[in-house]
This record gives structure tokens, sequence and C-alpha cells, in this order.
């Protein structure tokens, strides 16, 4: 793979993408577009692929998508969790306990020093975790190996439920998805709600405010009926399929060598994080007037740009979905450091006598 040109890389992985992204859509698994150029950048990464997404492809997905958010948010999603906030404390709290419990057990049981171990197996948005993790005296590259592998895994689990779960109303929408409909202004509004967004992120220190802050700009205009937000299919198409190879090329040869040695003690973390929340989720079921795959995917611990999109596929409550995540983020990135320095003070192995 490394003998062949980028251009070579780039027009395989366009391919391969496309072929597995409408495959999987055939038969109705939601965020197929996102799920088959993941799956296509994990193998080619794997096999020595030296191409990468630009980190402003990146951005500028998250700032799209934040759009395609902001069409489902509207004030009236605080009367729910504020009617219902015991609750939300307590799933949020939960998701807290157990993400320090399997960062305290991975670092107890494994190789990996405390502060990797405790970034790497924090739910929440993945690259604001990689981000921060540097600066704590973790290993970048196992802390973006250790999330970037759990979103792989959440998001093809929380597919896979959805699809099962729903049955063939799971990819419904895609029947009538029109790719290339007629635009007016709204569509460079659009774009220029998520540009200005994406610029005011930085300057705003959000996690995540590439994708956030246009969300909540969005749904400040679009709530407001000031403009209708207007993304086309093909326009989401490509944001997903960017962010599903920025997600995949990560995964090197080199990354998965060197965390060969812990890798099943990182996958015994992951999923027993993903079945902690699978019983949050079948909680909030019970006294909250939600279905089960609108708490599965507001507890599931992946990251908020593959779980949004996963939300969009389904008919789920989006406005939901997204103020769980958002505020499990905000939590974790809030206790994060705290965290990290526990895990490492009192989770090392025990010396031998």
């Amino acid at each position: 793979m490394k003998r062949m040109s980028p251009g070579g890389q780039w027009a395989l992985l366009l391919s391969l993408s496309l072929v597995l992204g409408f495959g999987l859509q055939s038969v109705h698994l939601p965020a197929a577009l996102l799920l088959g150029p993941m799956i296509v950048g994990v193998v080619m990464g794997l096999l020595g692929a030296t191409i990468r997404v630009p980190p402003r492809g990146f951005i500028l997905s998250q700032g799209i998508l934040g759009c395609m958010i902001a069409q489902s948010l509207s004030p009236g999603i605080l009367t729910p969790l504020l009617n219902d906030w015991p609750m939300v404390v307590a799933v949020l709290l939960g998701t807290l306990l157990a993400s320090g419990l399997s960062g305290w057990l991975l670092v107890r049981f494994s190789a990996l020093p405390g502060p990797t171990g405790a970034w790497g197996s924090s739910p929440g948005g993945a690259s604001a975790m990689v981000a921060m993790a540097g600066d704590f005296g973790a290993d970048v590259r196992l802390v973006a190996f250790m999330q970037y592998l759990r979103v792989l895994f959440v998001a093809t689990a929380a597919a896979l439920v959805a699809r099962i779960g729903l049955g063939d109303e799971a990819g419904s929408q895609a029947v009538a998805q029109v790719w290339f409909p007629a635009l007016d202004w709204r569509f460079p509004g659009t774009l220029a709600v998520a540009l200005v967004g994406i610029l005011l992120a930085p300057r705003l220190r959000i996690p995540s405010g590439a994708l956030l802050v246009p969300a909540i700009l969005g749904a400040v205009v679009h709530s407001g009926g000031w403009m209708t937000l207007q993304i086309p299919e093909w326009l989401l198409a490509i944001a997903y399929a960017l962010i599903g190879w920025t997600v995949g090329l990560r995964f090197t040869r080199d990354i998965v060598l060197l965390a060969l040695r812990t890798l099943p003690q990182m996958l015994a973390s992951i999923f027993g994080l993903m079945l902690v929340c699978g019983v949050m989720a079948w909680g909030l079921t019970q006294v909250l007037p939600v279905d089960l795959m609108t708490a599965y995917l507001a507890t599931s611990p992946g990251g908020l740009d593959t779980v949004a999109i996963i939300a969009a596929g389904t008919r789920v409550d989006m406005s939901f979905v997204m103020a769980m995540q958002t505020l499990r983020l905000v939590t974790i990135l809030a206790t994060g450091p705290a965290m990290a320095r526990f895990i490492s003070r009192h989770a090392g192995q025990p010396q031998p006598r």
C-alpha cells in the first residue's frame, strides 16, 4: 500500500467506500455512509496507507454535521431535562463512575501508565480527549487508539442495534432521500452559519466546538424562524465520509503493534463501558417517556459526531440524544484531569514483595 501513489490511495479509498457504504445502505443499516468509509479506512490504514484527511476537512465536516443537528434542536428540549433532572444527573454520574472504574481497572491490570488509561477510557468527544491527554502526561498515540477503537465499536454496535430493533424502519429515511434537490439562497446561508461557528469555536474554547457551536447557532437561526437550514444529502454524505476516514485511517500498523500487549484489557474496558451504558439506557426507559433506541444513543459512550450521524439515520428523539451527549461531554471534560490524577496515583500495579 505504501508503494501506491497518494492519488491511487485516494481513488481506492473513495471507490471502496462508495461500494461498501451504499451496500450497507441497501440493507437499511443506519449510518451506512459513515460506517462504510470508516471500515475501509481501518483496513487501508492497517495495510499501510499513508494518506490522511486534512484537519480542515474534518473540522468543516463537523460544522456541516452541527447544522444538521441544529434542525432538530429547540429550546423545548430543556423542559424534559429540567423536569427529570434527578434521572439525568444519575445517568451522568453513572457514566462518570463507570468511566473511572474502567480506567482504574485498565491501569491496574495492564501495563498502561495511569494518565494514558484514564484519558483513553473516558467517554466523550474523542478528538477533545486526545487533545487534552498530552497536557497531562499521557501517551497521545495510545489514547487516540483507545478513543477511536471505542468509537469504531460503539458506532457499529449502535447501528446494528438500530437495525435489529427497528427493522427496515431503521433505514426507511434512505428510501426517500433526494440526493440533488433544488437549492436556493438558504444553502449558502447554511454554509455561512457553519463557517461562522467553526471560526468562533476556538475563541470560545468550547469542547468539540466545531460541532457544537454551529449546532447552537443553527438552532437559534432555524428555530427562531429566521432561516430554514438547507443541507443536501450529497453534502452530508461527504461530511460522513470525511469523519469516517478520519477515524479509520488512524488505525496504523505501528499503533496497533504498540497497543497489542494491552489490547485484551482495552477491549474488556470498552465492552464493559458499553454494557454499563446499555443498562442505564434500559433504566431511562423505565422512568422517562423515551424509547429504548433514543435512550441507548443518549447514553452510548461513542463520539458525539458519530452518535449524531446514527441518530439522524433512525427515528429517535435527536434533541434528547444530543442534549444528553453534550451534558456528558462537558461533565467528562470538567472531571477528566482530576480523575486522571487519581487513577495515576492509586491504580498502579502493586509492587512485588
